[in-house]
């Protein structure tokens, strides 16, 4: 196995800083590395970049957002992950809010999402939240991935990549 990037390489390249890691780029370093050995493989790597890619399917972006909020590996969203991705994004962006707006924007989240009000959202929930707010998933699409399969179109669909438990 060769090495691709570790957690401190991967997250150099997703900000371009050697300052510091986020804990937005950990989430996404993990959903990456379905092995979960502390790296990212060649084969994690062009897994995880697909999802990125303008035709991959709708499906796999959003199964990808959930188990980017999904912190535990539950297989639910709860209000703590919410709640910690929401203060982590609005930080890493320099977006300061009050404690009461934040409470209010996950509230608000889990009136719309959590359809059986359980107190958490489970995938389907997630998929509906999704299909009626089509705009939380426009940052899982890189237009420039496309360049590189029109570049590189045998490489991207004759690749063989060593299937991974998911």
């Amino acid at each position: 196995m060769m090495v691709l990037f570790t957690r401190k390489s991967f997250s150099w390249l997703y900000l371009r800083t050697k300052k510091r890691r986020t804990f937005f780029s950990d989430r996404v370093f993990a959903v990456f590395d379905v092995k979960q050995n502390g790296v990212i493989d060649f084969g994690e790597f062009v897994r995880g970049l697909s999802i990125f890619h303008p035709n991959a399917p709708e499906e796999e972006k959003v199964d990808f957002a959930f188990r980017l909020y999904d912190l535990r590996h539950t297989g639910y969203i709860e209000r703590g992950d919410v709640k910690q991705m929401l203060i982590a994004l609005l930080s890493e962006s320099g977006v300061k809010l009050s404690d009461e707006v934040i409470e209010s924007i996950i509230d608000k989240t889990f009136s719309e999402a959590d359809l059986n009000r359980d107190g958490r959202i489970d995938n389907e929930e997630w998929r509906c939240l999704v299909t009626r707010n089509p705009s939380l998933l426009k940052i899982m699409t890189l237009r420039y991935l496309k360049d590189i399969t029109t570049t590189f179109p045998s490489f991207v669909f004759n690749s063989e990549v060593d299937d991974i438990a998911t």
